[in-house]
């Protein structure tokens, strides 16, 4: 009811500026130092409009919600390594710019290697919080694959890299889904950080592993051992919510034998920087030769275009 409140008061908003702006539109008929105001008016309610047609189409339980994105090394080596963490800070960056906050809950590094060191991820999971996280960025799931010449190559090779992005709803109670804690098998470990040094003395890292199903999650950000526990039960709580889901649609071992593994004929959306420049999503067709804005977090046009799609 509250959230039914909430989107009846925004549409009313919108109607007053309508009603605000035909009135400001008479004025400007009788003095044109109104103009820039007017204009100035429409387009700020042009974008009020544009997000309000996006947010109407989140329609799923958790869409409204924070949500868990988790990023994967595939098939490439260090560059793979390389290519998870460059995706982590476009990540990173678009959420600064849709007003979302954002916060690595588990980090596992690689080696470092290149001609400046540049230490790899072999996997990371942010939190992204905000109004409508989750349903924005939901259908970024999938395979990322990155062509360039590889700086981890004497001979300046070209390379093709691949990366698995997870994106699942923010679970914080859990109370949907049943969990024995005679199926959990949980460890705790120190946090540790590029080059593999501990970054904590004391062993407040959790890894947890669901014993039925295989599904380990773990998290190491936080110093206390309780909040990391706490955070690693509520990732464990979306990956079980999202094995429910599936298994809605097929048995569990056709859901196993069908997982999509980060490598070639699997990706979503492919990003070239050689031996031309362009950024290219193969489910919606929308494509940028503007690669480095994208790598910087410019996703809005794809992110739009995926939610468009699925209405």
């Amino acid at each position: 009811m509250a959230h039914k409140k909430e989107q009846l008061e925004e549409l009313n908003g919108i109607k007053n500026e309508i009603k605000e702006i035909k009135e400001l539109l008479e004025l400007c008929k009788e003095d044109f130092s109104l103009e820039s105001e007017l204009s100035k008016k429409i387009d700020l309610l042009r974008l009020k409009i544009k997000k309000k047609n996006i947010e109407v189409r989140f329609k799923g339980k958790y869409d409204k919600g924070d949500a868990l994105l988790s990023i994967y090394s595939g098939a490439g080596g260090q560059d793979a390594q390389d290519w998870v963490a460059m995706l982590l800070r476009m990540y990173q960056r678009y959420c600064q710019k849709a007003g979302f906050k954002n916060a690595i809950l588990d980090q596992d590094f690689g080696q470092a290697g290149g001609p400046e060191g540049r230490v790899g991820v072999k996997s990371v999971t942010i939190e992204i919080k905000g109004k409508y996280a989750y349903g924005t960025i939901k259908k970024e799931t999938g395979v990322h694959r990155l062509v360039r010449i590889s700086p981890f190559s004497a001979q300046k090779l070209r390379h093709t890299s691949f990366a698995l992005v997870e994106v699942l709803p923010r679970i914080k109670d859990g109370k949907e889904i049943e969990v024995n804690p005679s199926d959990l098998k949980v460890d705790y470990f120190h946090a540790s950080g590029p080059g593999g040094q501990y970054v904590n003395k004391r062993m407040s890292a959790v890894r947890i592993t669901h014993e039925p199903t295989g599904i380990i999650v773990s998290a190491q950000t936080e110093r206390s051992l309780a909040q990391n526990k706490e955070t690693a039960m509520q990732m464990l709580y979306a990956k079980l919510y999202q094995l429910k889901t599936m298994e809605k649609q097929k048995e569990l071992s056709e859901v196993k034998g069908s997982k999509i593994s980060a490598s070639w004929g699997n990706q979503i959306r492919s990003y070239v920087i050689h031996p031309y420049q362009l950024v290219k999503d193969l489910r919606t067709d929308v494509e940028t030769s503007q690669v480095n804005a994208v790598l910087d977090g410019s996703l809005d046009e794809f992110i739009t275009a995926q939610i468009q799609q699925n209405d």
